[in-house]
């Protein structure tokens, strides 16, 4: 069995130097920093510039003021504590309020700073909204990391959803397979959890968050495994990072691998304007030909991933771009009128969110899908 060690402190990364640690106290008093041994061995410390680093590693640049801390205003959707119903069909519940690791890019870190505010310790006032709402098909666990639970306390949620029949489909966010795939290897009874309540019928989706193809180790690749063996179905997701994924080369490495290891691309997200983020901001436009270039080259199994923002109105896709407009779509809407619809904006090279684009010049729905 490996032992991967925790590290909640940047006086422990021994690879900085003493004057790094230092300067970068000053961020980590704001945004709080972890890691661990495992993770810090995929950086080459020799490269300032190394992706990994840049993931892990706190900024100077964290500092810049710039963005809200809810940027996509998640507390509107908040039904009680540690339960979000923002989409018809999904309900959303905050299970933990700590990670494998801190990424410094991170949309949620209200919830390290505000330790408790929003996670939920008893999911029982939450499983029995659900269970009065049978719209709901899908329930999504996530935080912090689902997985850095035991597996006991992971194993009584799951089995409470599982127990209530219009509820088909568990979806569980982590980057644990990316920051410590140990946690996955080392334990057969989260194999068997998963074997146990991924039926036929009613899967668990396990939603990786792989940024970078540096970390699709063989070790990685092992619990990927793991997990499909049991019976999960993987799929994953990333925002476009500047420094770590924000050019077309790496996105399409990082395409390329998942399809060949079994784990499709689900969803390029624009970086939302989170407090700290500015370091790791790309704007909507160059994303947008970043993504474009990137599936250029990968086969259609590759290439499923859609580039897309979590605004606070929904899951809007970035769908085309000409010389004079970008075209942006409604995925997903809390309002059935939004649902399928188009919205065309004048180009606005310097807009890194939906709300920077203030000449809007059509919208329109080709077909409400919505009942």
């Amino acid at each position: 069995m490996s032992k991967v060690k925790y590290l909640v402190k940047i006086d422990q990364v021994e690879q900085l130097s003493q004057e790094e640690k230092e300067q970068l106290k000053k961020v980590t008093e704001k945004y709080k920093f972890r890691a661990n041994d495992y993770y810090l061995g995929l950086i080459n410390w020799e490269d300032p510039n190394d992706p990994i680093r840049n993931l892990i590693i706190p900024q100077m640049g964290e500092l810049e003021e710039w963005g809200r801390l809810d940027a996509s205003n998640e507390k509107s959707y908040t039904i009680s504590k540690g339960l979000q119903h923002k989409y018809r069909d999904t309900a959303l519940l905050l299970v933990n309020d700590v990670c494998g690791g801190f990424c410094r890019f991170c949309f949620r870190k209200r919830l390290f700073i505000n330790v408790g505010a929003e996670v939920v310790r008893d999911v029982s006032e939450d499983l029995e909204y659900i269970r009065q709402h049978k719209e709901i098909t899908n329930v999504l666990l996530t935080g912090g990391d689902p997985l850095l639970l035991a597996t006991e306390k992971l194993e009584n949620i799951i089995k409470q959803i599982r127990e209530i029949e219009h509820v088909q489909i568990i979806r569980i966010g982590s980057k644990m397979v990316a920051f410590n795939p140990h946690r996955i290897i080392d334990d057969p009874k989260l194999i068997e959890m998963i074997k146990k309540y991924s039926t036929d019928e009613k899967k668990i989706y396990i939603m990786t968050q792989f940024n970078h193809p540096n970390e699709i180790t063989d070790v990685a690749i092992k619990a990927v495994n793991m997990l499909l063996k049991a019976g999960a179905i993987l799929a994953n997701q990333t925002p476009l990072i500047k420094g770590v994924n924000a050019d077309y080369k790496t996105l399409e490495a990082l395409f390329k691998k998942l399809s060949f290891i079994g784990v499709p691309p689900y969803y390029v997200f624009q970086g939302r304007p989170v407090a700290g983020n500015k370091p790791f901001a790309v704007p909507v436009e160059e994303g947008y030909q970043i993504f474009l270039k990137a599936i250029m080259n990968v086969s259609g199994l590759a290439k499923r991933a859609k580039f897309a923002m979590s605004h606070e109105t929904g899951k809007i896709e970035v769908a085309g771009l000409t010389k004079e407009h970008i075209i942006f779509r409604y995925q997903r809407a809390h309002d059935p009128n939004n649902a399928g619809k188009f919205m065309v904006y004048k180009r606005n090279p310097n807009a890194y969110w939906l709300d920077d684009y203030k000449e809007l010049v059509e919208e329109f729905v080709v077909e409400n899908p919505q009942p």
